[in-house]
């Protein structure tokens, strides 16, 4: 048929526009093929290597100078971020995105067996997958984030799966996932055999991604997978003082941590695994404001973003970021269950080396230790700062004075001349007594 050539011609001599500007908004078909050495993500029918973070809020510009090369979110609601905005800002900078159609949980109070509320749920989806996909920005679709999260009914992979067929037959172009809370085998089975229309599965894993390996051989898993989800150790595994409160890596263990995660397990699962997204380019509150983002509040790059720029370009950046050498109250760190006497005053050293040697400035802020009992990434409340109670907040080396008994928490942070800063922090409990 020759009129629609006939209308592309037309549209090129009266816009101006080019025929590779128009081929570049059209679709790029995205596919997992199976090869000699396991399998393989291709884009455009080229090998493609996904060098990935997870997402929310468009960063892409400063996320991509750092050689990542693609993102993912978990909500095409546009009250979070207007995911064409997003799509189109990935695009302009070379940058893929997996994009989370954000399908309700069992634990958020949706019922699996109600069948109208199901068929709801799958027609809602349509407008926003016939919306996005034919951008070519967009690598693959990500249906649902954890849905195996305390849950108890199976009959959300059958959910799953007819998502996995809608998008399948409205977009032949790009995969479908879904993303589960760790690599739990009976619910591997569970999801491999009520949704066989997915592409391929995705786990998400913090301190036990150092055992997947294991549980993949155990389980006999050899079908390909992505890693959508994982990053320093979580705060339900890390060890906790004697009052339950978690103890938080320094910016300095987490990159270590991070730096390991990815040449001891990440790397040799290659050939099988098809892609990874650290968590998280962003900042968040999970038990403290700092547990899981690669960014601070207030935008300074972590010590995780340098193991990031050196994993993905083969370079460490040319200016790096300062690392934290040692944190102590009362002469004792985080680990040492800190315990102090309400009417005392003590001593607080943190000590940062810069590798260049620039200056650093410091900032030390008070919180009470958070309630929150929120599990799976939902929202916390950020706990606000008490003041007064430090000599001098913006000193490595100052005193603190505990009028009143509580939980709490004391966090650090440098600050180096080039948006990068380091932190730590020492949850610790003061009691009743007479402090010195």
């Amino acid at each position: 048929m020759k009129y629609p050539i006939l209308l592309v011609l037309i549209a090129v001599m009266t816009t101006g526009c080019s025929y590779k500007t128009m081929q570049d908004h059209a679709p790029v078909k995205v596919e997992v093929v199976r090869t000699a050495g396991g399998y393989q993500l291709l884009r455009g029918g080229l090998p493609y290597t996904v060098r990935g973070a997870g997402m929310a809020r468009d960063d892409i510009a400063r996320f991509a100078a750092h050689g990542g090369n693609s993102i993912r979110n978990w909500t095409t609601d546009d009250r979070v971020q207007n995911v064409s905005t997003l799509l189109d800002s990935a695009q302009a900078h070379g940058v893929t995105v997996a994009l989370g159609l954000p399908m309700r949980s069992e634990r958020s109070g949706f019922d699996y067996d109600d069948p109208q509320a199901v068929a709801r749920q799958l027609e809602s989806f349509r407008a926003t997958i016939l919306k996005y996909r034919d951008h070519p920005a967009l690598l693959l679709w990500i249906v649902g984030n954890e849905l195996n999260h305390s849950y108890s009914n199976p009959r959300v992979y059958d959910a799953v799966n007819d998502v996995a067929r809608m998008i399948h037959e409205l977009d032949p172009n790009h995969p479908v996932t879904t993303a589960m809370e760790g690599f739990r085998p009976a619910v591997v089975s569970e999801a491999l055999k009520r949704a066989p229309n997915l592409d391929f599965l995705s786990f998400q894993l913090y301190g036990s991604l150092f055992s997947l390996p294991e549980w993949i051989r155990a389980a006999d898993f050899t079908r390909p997978f992505m890693v959508t989800e994982w990053g320093t150790i979580g705060y339900w595994e890390m060890e906790k003082t004697p009052w339950g409160a978690p103890v938080e890596l320094t910016s300095s263990e987490k990159a270590d941590v991070i730096l390991r995660a990815e040449r001891e397990i990440l790397m040799p699962l290659r050939g099988q695994l098809i892609g990874s997204y650290v968590f998280y380019w962003g900042q968040k509150q999970e038990r403290t404001p700092t547990w899981f983002g690669l960014l601070l509040e207030s935008g300074e790059e972590t010590e995780t973003v340098d193991v990031m720029h050196h994993l993905w370009t083969g370079n460490w950046p040319a200016n790096r970021t300062p690392r934290v050498e040692a944190f102590r109250l009362d002469g004792k760190g985080a680990r040492e269950g800190v315990t102090l006497a309400a009417g005392g005053t003590y001593e607080i050293h943190f000590d940062v080396r810069d590798p260049e040697g620039d200056p650093l400035r410091f900032r030390l802020r008070l919180k009470p230790e958070s309630e929150a009992t929120q599990t799976g990434g939902d929202l916390e409340l950020t706990p606000p700062d008490i003041e007064g109670w430090l000599a001098d907040p913006d000193s490595a080396a100052t005193t603190i004075a505990v009028p009143e008994p509580g939980k709490y928490r004391l966090f650090a942070y440098a600050y180096d001349d080039h948006g990068h800063a380091a932190h730590a922090n020492i949850p610790f409990l003061v009691q009743p007594g007479e402090g010195r």
